[in-house]
C-alpha cells in the first residue's frame, strides 16, 4: 500500500507561527502597557505634584537643599541679623525682590515699595503661609513690620524665560513636547489646587495677559512649575453668594475672559460699581493660551495641540459655567500624555494587531 504524504504537519504550521506570533506581540504590548503604568503612576505622585508632600515640615517650619530637619521660620530679628542682600533682580508695583544669601545659601528677599499697597502685600504674605505644598514657592521666614518676605531661590527665575532657557545647551534635552506638556500639566494642577485649596475657591487674578501670568510662576531647576506671587488671590464662596473682580479697572483684550470684560459697551462710561462679579472660570478661560506657549513649536507640539482640541474648545466657551473644571482639564492633559506616550513607546502596534 502507497503512503500518504503527511500534510498535517505543513498544514498547521503557517498557522501556528502567526499565532504565536500574535501571542508574543500581546504579551510585550501587555508588558510595556504594564511599565508604562508604573512609569506614569510615578510621574503623577512625585513629578505630577500631588497635594501631599511627605517631605514638607509642619506649619511654620521649612527644610530644603540637602538639610534633612525642619527649621521654624525665620523672624524679623533673624532676618535682620542673618540675610545678606546681593541685588536688587525685580520690582513691580507691589514689592522690590532682591537675590539675597542666608548661611550660604541663595535666597529671595522681598520688600514692600508702596505703602499704599500694603493691604495686597500682607495679603500675599497670608496666602504664602497659608497655601504652603508643592505647587508654592517655599516660605522661609518673614517680618510683618518691616514688610518683608524671604522664599527659596530658584535660579531659572521665572516662566516668561522658559523659551530661552531651553535653548541653553545645558537644558536643550528638555526642549521635547513630552516635557513641555509636563509643564503644562504642572501649571493646570496649580489651578486645580488653587480652585480647591484648604481656604476654598481662590482666583488667580494677576492675569490680565501672558506676560503677565508667566511672570507669577517660577521654574525650578528640576522643570516644575510653582506659583510664586499670591497677592491678588481673592476668594470665591458661593454658598454666601460671594464672587469676585479682579481689580477696579476696566479689563480689555482677548486674553482676560467675556465675563471680565465690560458688559454695557463702549458707549456707557466703565464704572466699577456696576462691574458683573464673576468666579474662577476666568482661570479656565486662560489655560489654553498659557498652554499653547508651554508647547511652543517643538516636534510634535502640533499633535499636543491636536489632542487638546476639545478640551480647550471647552475652556473658551463663552458661558462660564459650560466650562470644565480644573480637575477635567488636568484629567484629561494626563489622559494625552498617557496615550502619546504608549503611541510613542509602540508606533506600528496598531497596525501589527
Amino acid at each position: 500500500m502507497e503512503k500518504k504524504p503527511h500534510f498535517v504537519r505543513r498544514e498547521f504550521l503557517p498557522r501556528e507561527v502567526p499565532s504565536i506570533s500574535l501571542a508574543l506581540l500581546l504579551a510585550a504590548v501587555l508588558l510595556l502597557n504594564a511599565l508604562l503604568y508604573l512609569y506614569l503612576n510615578k510621574f503623577y505622585n512625585s513629578l505630577g505634584r500631588v497635594e501631599t508632600d511627605p517631605g514638607l515640615c509642619p506649619f511654620g517650619h521649612f527644610k530644603f537643599g540637602a538639610v534633612k530637619n525642619c527649621s521654624p521660620w525665620l523672624s524679623c530679628e533673624a532676618i535682620n541679623r542673618e540675610v545678606r542682600k546681593l541685588k536688587c533682580v525685580g520690582e513691580g508695583a507691589v514689592k522690590k525682590v532682591f537675590l539675597s544669601e542666608w548661611k550660604e545659601k541663595k535666597v529671595v528677599l522681598s520688600q514692600l515699595t508702596n505703602s499704599e499697597l500694603k493691604e495686597d502685600f500682607l495679603h500675599g504674605l497670608k496666602m504664602l503661609k497659608a497655601l504652603q505644598s508643592k505647587y508654592v514657592v517655599r516660605l522661609l521666614g518673614y517680618c510683618e513690620q518691616q514688610f518683608t518676605i524671604l522664599t527659596e531661590y530658584h535660579p531659572l527665575g521665572s516662566l516668561r524665560g522658559l523659551n530661552e532657557t531651553l535653548h541653553i545647551p545645558k537644558y536643550k534635552s528638555m526642549n521635547t513636547w513630552h516635557r513641555r506638556l509636563m509643564l503644562a500639566i504642572d501649571y493646570v494642577s496649580v489651578i486645580r489646587y488653587l480652585h480647591n485649596s484648604p481656604l476654598g475657591t481662590l482666583v488667580m487674578c494677576d492675569s490680565n495677559d501672558l506676560d503677565k501670568v508667566l511672570s507669577q510662576y517660577l521654574l525650578t531647576s528640576d522643570f516644575h512649575v510653582l506659583v510664586n506671587d499670591l497677592d491678588a488671590l481673592p476668594l470665591v464662596n458661593r454658598s454666601a453668594g460671594r464672587l469676585v473682580k479682579c481689580g477696579h479697572r476696566e479689563l480689555r483684550g482677548e486674553f482676560v475672559a467675556p465675563e471680565q470684560r465690560w458688559p454695557y459697551g463702549e458707549d456707557v462710561p466703565f464704572e466699577d460699581d456696576f462691574m458683573p462679579p464673576y468666579d474662577e472660570k476666568t482661570d479656565i478661560w486662560k489655560i489654553p493660551d498659557v498652554s499653547n506657549f508651554f508647547l511652543g513649536h517643538v516636534e510634535g507640539s502640533d499633535i499636543v495641540r491636536l489632542h487638546l482640541f476639545d478640551i480647550h474648545a471647552a475652556c473658551k466657551k463663552k458661558n462660564p459655567a459650560e466650562r470644565p473644571s480644573a480637575q477635567e482639564v488636568l484629567d484629561t492633559y494626563r489622559k494625552v500624555l498617557t496615550l502619546l506616550i504608549r503611541e510613542a513607546a509602540m508606533p506600528g502596534t496598531r497596525e501589527m494587531l
